[in-house]
């Protein structure tokens, strides 16, 4: 099992199983800074060794030099000459393996991992800081003028803003340095054993058949180096997000609440504020607390819940501390009065539990739901208007065919990028049915990498064209382990080409006509360096995106590289019309997530009457909402689903989900 990804939304929460998961990749960084110490240690001693030897060998090899070999004559036979050089063969040494294994392990150790360690005692310092600063903050009183709060509220954000981001940019170089020892600790080890293994004569058929190891895992030394390139991008890509509107990607869930809360406990007649963490699961009403110090990372207790029944806020003259509120327990006697960490903060904890407003007249004790007071609006989606239509079909054929004619020999092709103005230009022209025809890509106006730009552009960030859109098909992030665990080959690319004609039929056309191009690119690769791996780094991310950017996901991307590997080397295979090949599996999908537009359309503008339909082929039932069936099947009252790619039928008194593309109509 390896590590847990880290997410940067998880540094604003700040949980205790965020702490855990972050000390996990701790305890290995300086696993592995202890093993390399030991590592160098014994490699020392080796070369040591191995020196000693040379040293000998040179000795006796000079020893050697010394006697020469007289021959009769005023010249020599080629025979003769060959004899006379023996001595020189044992002046072989390793005077560079200090150069190749060493030195680069040293600087991986104390450059990389040294940074990590610097790292987390800035990230320390910080917490240290934070958490002393907002305790101090939150004991002022609620009766002090509002301009020392203010200027109070200020200061902390200040400090609060400046940990959020000391966190950020320790989670990033904590599992930057656990991708990069994939490459930068292997590389030195593959040229050392290399060294030692020709340095030896006898060791020749054994550097032999080490030649072809070395060969797979340099190739993979180099995907590895590629894919952690990609990933590393995106990542900072998305931390720089993260620092610039932080609160657009905090993970604020539609189910749960949590997050630190100061909890009044009273004893002895003596009122103390306690530290809690405090997950609230809105379905059930539950909230559980339980004691953990930010600072030394542990907890201090057992855990605590019980079942909610109210949530009111207080009054800022009814007590001496800012942003509290009051919750009642169906389960547990008393009120209690528990402290948020700003006012946005309690804004969000009363949303969550639907608390209760004091009203403004003292005499009236009755109650009204927050949720009375805040207005909802329904976000809108902000999307360029793209369609598989015809026109979207004409610009990316366009867009192929002057590559393949113009460009599929040149260097780089689909991973050196073009200017942006240009691609921006190029599409715009491309979209508009009034200048489409007139766009002129035989022309040098046009560069090729604006042409392969324009069409990563075109696929990436237009909805419509996600091949393998993660709402339907690809929620095969949960699968997709269970997909690279099948060891054969042939049962991928059966797994595939299930997966892909469950696909809408125009992305189905346009995942062919990109295969093919794609697998033409890579003939090439000769010319142009591009690899079927170097194109699934290219177009893994495009074509297999998420709905939502995190670092999992993003960690991912090596997982899409493979799928689009698999397509691109097997696009006739895959491709292949179902009704000809039968699909022999499926993924073990979950069923599609609900496509919000299409089924307020169909709820609301159409209504097809129900249809009779009949099995092309069998399928199995891999989720309680699917039917089981075999090749001939009739199905009763087959009407559109609410989910993409899915019909919804009857057979034999049981309704449920049918894949549209398993099925005809009669």
């Amino acid at each position: 099992m390896g590590l847990p990804a880290l997410e940067f939304s998880d540094c604003y929460v700040d949980s205790p199983q965020f702490r855990e998961r972050l000390k996990s990749h701790e305890l290995e960084l300086e696993k592995t800074n202890k093993f390399i110490k030991e590592l160098i240690k014994d490699g020392k001693a080796l070369i040591q060794a191995l020196k000693n030897l040379s040293t000998a060998k040179r000795k006796f090899a000079e020893s050697l030099n010394e006697f020469k070999f007289q021959c009769i004559g005023d010249a020599e036979t080629d025979d003769e000459i060959c004899i006379g050089k023996i001595p020189t063969l044992f002046l072989l040494g390793i005077e560079n393996a200090s150069d190749v294994l060493i030195l680069p392990l040293e600087r991986f150790r104390k450059e990389q991992i040294g940074a990590a360690k610097e790292a987390k005692k800035k990230y320390d310092k910080e917490t240290e800081k934070y958490c002393t600063v907002l305790e101090k903050h939150l004991s002022l009183s609620a009766k002090k003028k509002e301009a020392h709060l203010h200027e109070a509220d200020n200061q902390v954000d200040i400090v609060r803003h400046h940990f959020y981001e000391v966190s950020l940019e320790y989670v990033f170089k904590v599992q930057e340095v656990q991708e990069r020892k994939m490459f930068e600790f292997v590389e030195p080890l593959l040229a050392f054993l290399q060294g030692l293994f020709t340095y030896y004569h006898h060791g020749y058929e054994l550097a032999k058949d080490f030649n072809h190891f070395k060969t797979d895992l340099t190739i993979s030394i180099q995907n590895t180096r590629n894919r952690f390139e990609s990933t590393r991008s995106e990542v900072e890509c998305l931390m720089k997000k993260m620092k610039e509107n932080p609160h657009e990607h905090k993970s604020i869930s539609p189910h749960t609440m949590e997050g630190y809360l100061f909890v009044q406990e009273k004893r002895s007649f003596v009122s103390t504020w306690v530290k809690y963490y405090c997950i609230y699961q809105r379905e059930p009403k539950r909230m559980t607390m339980m004691l953990f110090d930010q600072k030394s990372g542990g907890k201090n207790g057992d855990e605590e819940s019980f079942t909610l029944k109210s949530c009111t806020r207080r009054k800022t003259d009814s007590i001496e501390k800012r942003f509290c509120f009051d919750i009642e327990a169906v389960d547990r006697p008393g009120v209690i009065t528990m402290q948020a960490l700003s006012e946005e903060d309690r804004r969000l904890w009363m949303e969550a539990m639907d608390g209760r407003e004091p009203v403004l007249y003292p005499r009236d004790r009755k109650f009204v739901s927050l949720s009375d007071l805040i207005s909802f609006t329904i976000r809108e989606f902000h999307m360029l208007v793209a369609q598989l239509d015809v026109i979207g079909f004409n610009i990316v054929k366009k867009f192929i065919y002057a590559i393949e004619t113009r460009g599929i020999d040149e260097q780089g092709l689909y991973r050196i990028v073009g200017v942006s103005s240009r691609v921006q230009k190029l599409l715009s022209l491309a979209m508009d049915p009034k200048t489409c025809a007139d766009v002129e890509l035989n022309s040098t106006e046009w560069e090729i990498k604006t042409i392969t730009s324009a069409i990563k552009h075109y696929l990436r960030y237009h909805p419509e064209m996600c091949l393998f859109s993660f709402a339907t098909t690809y929620s095969l992030a949960s699968s997709i382990s269970v997909f690279l665990e099948l060891d054969n080959p042939e049962a991928r690319v059966a797994e595939i080409h299930s997966t892909v004609h469950r696909l809408p039929e125009k992305n189905r056309q346009m995942l062919e006509l990109l295969m093919k191009h794609l697998a033409k690119v890579a003939s090439h690769h000769q010319q142009n360096l591009m690899t079927v791996a170097n194109l699934g780094v290219v177009f893994g991310p495009t074509l297999l995106r998420p709905q939502e950017e995190t670092v999992a996901a993003i960690m991912d991307i090596k997982f899409q590289n493979i799928v689009i590997e698999i397509l691109i080397e097997n696009h006739e295979r895959v491709l292949i019309s179902p009704h000809l090949a039968p699909p022999h599996g499926r993924l073990s999908l979950p069923p599609p997530a609900p496509d919000f537009k299409r089924l307020i359309y169909i709820s609301i503008f159409s209504s097809p009457p129900p249809r009779k339909a009949r099995a092309l082929y069998a399928c199995k039932a891999e989720h309680d909402s699917e039917l089981s069936f075999i090749a001939g099947t009739v199905f009763e009252n087959v009407h559109p689903s609410r989910e993409p790619g899915w019909l919804e039928g009857t057979l034999d008194g049981k309704t449920g989900l049918i894949p549209e593309n398993y099925v005809e109509f009669v």
